[in-house]
């Protein structure tokens, strides 16, 4: 009997799946997962990803094991389970989506593609969302992606006919059996289509109006962002679906009399929209330049920061020990959710990046750990852009007293990730070192003791970064290294990443803050919000 063997990665779903629709013809239909100990153990796992993944892998084992095939769940190297497959069933034919994933797993996925050949077995890889495999000019990149979007969504088949014997052993295992150690994030989402699916419904029927205008703040963008990003990087759903929602929504609301009433709401709309178009294309860039996971985008930034990585600093960074509020608020949001919104993920990396002057490499594991809805291409595109390695970018260099003044008037979101400091008043709570020494003990807020001193002077790091980095930018090589950059990798949209960065690539721009920054370039995210 020929089986159809499924390989599901970061698709966790059976509606719009490529590879299910087709292995569905066959007369038998195997769906598998595996946990792949290199992967499971990998430095940008953690313990939260795999938790995700299970409650996630229990949706699909009930929306498969409802149509008559249920989910076979294995642990093992992927061409050992392979091999399994073939001895239990004889022949088979693999089919699964493409996948832009870390260097482990393209790997990987070679080391499938030379066992496949060997072993003559057809493995049949669907495009994913928007993404362009072997593509050969940028200049193509978004035609392709409008026309992948417009096609129809595909139905789950009706019915799957399973294997005719058992593949064994299976089932699955939580991260301590997996030999992964860590502890859950008390407040992160929880995974599975049928959570998914609820939060597209509140998205679009409760938050749209806000969600354009409540993008930077912590305080807003808890409630307000669409917080589809990990159901997005899991393929729990795909981009193409929430496409067409949007769509169909804005179609809805031209068609209502008097339509002009929901400005906002369509506003949103385009919002949104125009942040699904940049999550395809940031992971474009990786699946483009694998590279760029581990090397300098702009390899003309080679050895400015490696040589100074300041331990001290990073390992204060990321427990929220910097002694700046901001800085350290949303360390302690990340630890207990799994999730902070765009800016404040700017917000983190700049301060990594230019004022601690460390290399990305280190701090982006750690956020890839932390971050529910890590997804690597985007991640590794942004950590690069927000330090200032991309050389077609504006330099942000954000300041973290004026970005919380801005953000968090009050203190409001301060106050509720650092306790300590819910006695401090509002003139001092975002520079609580400035306090009075006879104030400090009257609250009984006592800098040094109870919070932090700040860990360095963030205007003369701030300044430091900026006057080095342009003044290497403004070298011939660096600006023809530049614009290979550009060529490779830049938008061809007017208003997109590119165009607008075509004077920072000449230099004809210069920055001097991060107010002419925003102003010259689009805010973008390090995540789908």
């Amino acid at each position: 009997m020929s089986v159809g063997v499924v390989w599901f990665k970061r698709d966790l779903r059976v509606f719009d799946h490529q590879p299910l629709v087709d292995a569905a013809r066959h007369r038998a239909l195997l769906p598998l997962y595996v946990y792949e100990p290199e992967l499971v153990r990998a430095a940008d796992s953690s313990v939260q990803h795999l938790n995700f993944i299970n409650e996630c892998l229990a949706d699909l084992d009930q929306a498969l094991s409802a149509r008559g095939s249920p989910l076979v769940i294995q642990h093992g190297e992927i061409t050992s389970v392979l091999r399994r497959i073939r001895d239990t069933y004889g022949e088979f034919t693999l089919y699964s989506h493409e996948e832009t994933g870390n260097a482990l797993s393209y790997a990987r996925d070679k080391r499938v593609a030379e066992w496949c050949r060997v072993h003559q077995v057809r493995w049949h890889e669907s495009p994913s969302n928007g993404v362009v495999r072997r593509l050969q000019s940028r200049d193509e990149w978004a035609a392709n992606w409008m026309a992948r979007m417009r096609a129809p969504t595909l139905s789950a088949p009706d019915f799957l006919r399973p294997p005719p014997a058992p593949l064994l052993p299976a089932g699955a295992m939580t991260p301590r059996q997996l030999g992964v150690d860590g502890s859950d994030k008390p407040l992160r989402q929880r995974g599975g289509r049928k959570l998914a699916s609820q939060q597209v419904r509140q998205f679009f029927s409760q938050h749209l109006a806000d969600y354009r205008y409540s993008l930077s703040s912590p305080l807003s963008a808890e409630t307000a962002c669409s917080r589809l990003s990990p159901y997005l990087a899991y393929g729990v759903l795909s981009i193409r679906e929430v496409m067409h929602k949007i769509w169909k929504t804005r179609a809805e609301l031209s068609a209502m009399p008097g339509h002009t009433g929901s400005a906002g709401l369509l506003a949103g709309l385009k919002s949104f929209e125009s942040r699904l178009h940049w999550h395809c294309h940031f992971i474009q860039k990786l699946e483009s330049e694998p590279e760029i996971e581990t090397q300098n985008v702009h390899r003309g930034f080679d050895g400015v920061r490696e040589p100074h990585f300041n331990q001290d600093y990073f390992d204060r960074w990321r427990r929220g020990e910097t002694g700046y509020p901001m800085i350290d608020a949303c360390m302690k949001m990340l630890a207990e959710t799994g999730w902070i919104n765009f800016r404040m993920r700017a917000l983190l990396m700049s301060f990594s990046s230019y004022q601690c002057w460390n290399h990305w490499r280190e701090p982006a594991l750690h956020l890839a750990r932390e971050f529910l809805d890590y997804e690597p291409g985007i991640h590794y595109s942004q950590v690069q852009m927000q330090s200032g390695v991309t050389g077609i970018n504006i330099l942000r260099i954000y300041n973290p007293v004026k970005q919380a003044q801005e953000q968090d008037p009050e203190g409001v979101f301060v106050k509720r990730w650092l306790p300590q400091l819910q006695a401090v008043p509002t003139a001092f709570i975002f520079e609580p070192w400035t306090m009075p020494p006879e104030l400090q003990r009257e609250l009984g807020v006592i800098i040094g003791e109870h919070y932090p001193e700040p860990m360095l002077d963030h205007l003369a790091t701030a300044a430091y970064a900026r006057n080095t980095l342009w003044a290497l930018r403004r070298t011939p090589e660096m600006r023809a290294e530049a614009q290979q950059v550009f060529n490779k990798h830049g938008s061809r949209n007017p208003v997109r990443e590119g165009r607008r960065m075509r004077k920072s690539v000449k230099d004809k721009t210069k920055a001097s803050d991060e107010d002419k920054a925003a102003a010259a370039t689009p805010q973008l995210q390090l995540g789908l919000e």
